[in-house]
């Protein structure tokens, strides 16, 4: 599965269950890094850069989501800070996300 198709079968998912998307279509011009999805629903906020299985983070993607992952961890806050790939599309960690089931507010690799 591709990047493409991934961040498609997330988007679909997320608007299926109610969440409002962001995604930067031409980031050209945009400064780099910035995660490629925010989710928002009912309070709570998804911050996921997406990569193909063997993708590698680039470093101001790294530099994002570590500051990203410092403030939800600082203030408690209700974002999720993620790096979603194809195989977790495949074995449901994505969909349990979205749906709440993995609601901790922690992060995941």
């Amino acid at each position: 599965m591709s990047e493409k198709e991934l961040q498609a079968n997330v988007i679909n998912a997320a608007c299926r269950l109610g969440w409002v998307y962001y995604h930067t279509y031409d980031s050209r011009r945009s400064p780099e890094g910035f995660p490629d999805l925010i989710l928002v629903r009912e309070g709570r906020m998804i911050c996921a850069e997406l990569k193909s299985q063997r993708g590698r983070l680039r470093p101001q993607q790294e530099v994002w989501i570590d500051l990203l992952r410092e403030v939800a961890w600082r203030h408690h806050s209700p974002i999720d800070v993620h790096v979603w790939r194809p195989a977790d599309w495949l074995d449901g960690t994505i969909e349990a996300a979205l749906r709440g089931d993995l609601c901790t507010c922690e992060t995941s690799q």
